[in-house]
């Protein structure tokens, strides 16, 4: 029997981070990916080379190499439509296929943490985390952190179509240009920070795991765990399914650490007795501790919006991705060694309060939306070039959730979103669409709205086609909810309520999504949970 004193499920975002953490502490740990390799023959320059991920995920035969291929339920809200739901399925989670957007989120967010029942993760209390884990470009500061394992820069040389966004829109919208969202003030437009440098991707698993691994931190991949193993109510190991079938108990001496992501750290909780009861009753399963595991899930919406732009790209071919991608590969130039979103703000609706509720993403060729499993999808009508600029709803309002499809492991979890079931969410949608347009007025050699066009600039007809045209950002987050009430999972040091020696670390634990997307985040967390664990917290 393989034993550790610490076992950490899923080396993504938040595993890798508590993961390495442990491990430099002396201690054994033991790193279960359901998942391959990073590094495997035909994966490696997918994921490092920044500009494939479009490819990645839009190519369905690589897209299954890379991503667990989840879909959400059918949404009431919208149309009926089933969502798209990439999950990584490599060692470094979703940060191995995501868009590197490095956003630690508004400072009001952890504060609003600690004070709804979570003390210990104010902004202050969270910063020495996010400076420890960072080498941003510009050197430390009070703020910023430098040497850390996670490389951040900006996105450099700004198509000119993303410029023109970046010089006019701060004055159209009332807002500051900002040289960095990150540092004091998060309110304002400007250029994307990347999660990458000298045109490789930074992901988890590259930060965390391939530096100088130490020898006491074991990665297994292709080790599904299926449950956590009790005795009574501690966590004692981990059961695992490897790529052969064959089951094993991982033996963890000290803790088990879940950090599977928004939908699989529930899942697994849910399979060991450990959520709603009821729910576990139906699937035969015995309920270990009665919690509200897999509610409380909410994630970012966003629409595009496109204008039409000479100084834009024309929507990419198979041919410019193949060129582009070995230039990136090759020479380390060339707009694939940066991301796609060059340029973001966070600006505030006629409803907003103390913080940003939109965010802007800037996107230098018209984005194909809404969602591939929708025959009845809109599209660009053109392929001429183009820019699209995303109005993002930061704070939803809707709660969906994460249930068993059954008490078999290998099913995929039935997640339901819920997107627009709150009246708001649409209010603040159709709100940043207007903000787009008039932040678009004029700006350089635009020509004029494409998507959704000038056919729906009456609101209603807006409101009516919104449910079509929204799409998810893959950011979610809550479902193991952290805090000091009925309605958590897990404790402000992110132990499971009612188990012994089990945590929780990933998305899952937010109780509220962050101002932004939620990489950096996910990555703060596994370094806060390897502080809690190392204090004997």
């Amino acid at each position: 029997m393989v034993a550790a004193d610490y076992v950490v499920v899923g080396a993504g975002s938040a595993g890798c981070a508590v993961a390495r953490r442990l491990a430099e502490s002396g201690a054994s740990v033991v790193v279960l990916e359901a998942g391959g390799s990073d590094t495997a023959f035909g994966v490696r320059n997918l994921i490092e080379i920044p500009g494939a991920v479009a490819v990645m995920l839009s190519t369905p035969q690589l897209k299954k190499l890379v991503d667990w291929g989840y879909k959400s339920v059918p949404q009431t809200a919208a149309l009926g439509r089933v969502m798209p739901q990439p999950r990584g399925k490599v060692l470094g989670g979703s940060s191995s296929v995501n868009g590197m957007l490095f956003v630690r989120g508004n400072r009001r967010n952890f504060d609003d943490w600690a004070a709804d029942g979570a003390p210990g993760w104010s902004y202050d209390e969270v910063l020495p985390a996010f400076k420890r884990m960072e080498d941003w470009e510009d050197g430390g500061d009070e703020v910023r952190g430098a040497g850390g394992p996670v490389k951040v820069r900006r996105q450099r040389d700004l198509t000119p179509a993303s410029q023109s966004f970046l010089d006019s829109a701060p004055d159209r919208l009332g807002v500051r240009r900002l040289d960095d969202y990150n540092g004091a003030e998060q309110e304002g437009i400007g250029v994307m920070q990347l999660s990458a440098d000298a045109g490789a991707r930074y992901s988890s698993s590259r930060a965390y795991l391939r530096a100088d691994p130490p020898e006491n931190l074991l990665v297994l991949t292709r080790a599904r765990a299926t449950r956590v193993v009790l005795a009574g109510s501690r966590a004692v190991g981990v059961e695992v399914v490897g790529a052969d079938g064959e089951r094993q108990v991982i033996r963890a001496d000290r803790e088990v650490i879940v950090s599977a992501g928004a939908f699989d750290s529930p899942k697994l909780l849910m399979l060991s007795g450990i959520g709603p009861a009821a729910h576990l009753r139906q699937h035969g399963i015995e309920t270990v501790s009665d919690l509200p595991v897999g509610e409380n899930l909410h994630d970012h919406l966003f629409v595009p919006v496109g204008f039409q732009m000479k100084s834009a790209l024309r929507r990419p071919t198979p041919a410019y991705f193949m060129r582009g991608l070995a230039r990136a590969r090759l020479r380390r130039s060339g707009w694939a060694t940066g991301a796609q979103f060059e340029v973001t703000g966070f600006v505030r609706s006629s409803g907003a309060k103390s913080v940003p509720d939109l965010q802007l993403l800037a996107l230098y060729w018209l984005y194909p939306f809404p969602n591939q499993d929708n025959e009845g999808a809109v599209r660009p009508p053109t392929t001429k070039p183009g820019l699209s600029v995303f109005p993002a709803l930061i704070y939803p309002e809707s709660r969906g959730t994460v249930r068993l499809a059954g008490s078999d492991p290998m099913l995929a979890p039935l997640i339901d979103p819920a997107y627009l079931q709150a009246d708001k969410d649409a209010e603040v949608l159709l709100e940043g669409i207007a903000m787009v347009r008039e932040a678009m007025a004029g700006v350089g050699d635009s020509t004029g709205e494409i998507v959704p066009g000038p056919a729906y600039s009456d609101p209603a007809e807006l409101r009516r086609i919104l449910p079509n045209i929204v799409h998810t950002e893959y950011h979610p987050v809550g479902t193991c909810r952290m805090g000091s009430d009925e309605r958590a999972v897990v404790d402000p040091q992110l132990r499971v309520r009612g188990i012994e020696g089990l945590r929780v670390a990933d998305a899952s634990i937010m109780p509220t999504v962050t101002g932004g997307n939620t990489n950096a985040p996910s990555m703060m967390i596994g370094e806060r949970c390897a502080e809690f664990v190392l204090a004997g917290a």
